[in-house]
């Protein structure tokens, strides 16, 4: 997969969450083998909530699992891909 290809694909995973479809959100980061995607799946989970579930996918993604609202972390993946 491309990289324009693969952000597009990111992309759309956060905004079929923003429109409330998280099973879709889930549907393509789950099929995705990279850091960003990880990140959007710890998101998710975190979203679920389903906090342990959630902490693996942060450190897949070299992430911490943050105590920032949801709509922040949100943002915060949408402005780190666009």
């Amino acid at each position: 997969m491309s990289d324009s290809d693969s952000k597009s694909k990111l992309l759309q995973a956060l905004e079929a969450d923003k429109k409330g479809q998280w099973d879709e959100a889930h549907q393509i980061v789950q099929s995705m083998e990279e850091k960003d995607a990880y990140w959007i799946h710890a998101y998710l989970h975190r979203k679920e909530p389903d906090i342990s579930n959630a902490s693996y996918w942060y450190r897949r993604a070299e992430k911490s699992l943050p105590d920032t609202p949801l709509d922040q972390e949100w943002q915060a993946i949408y402005d780190a891909i666009a």
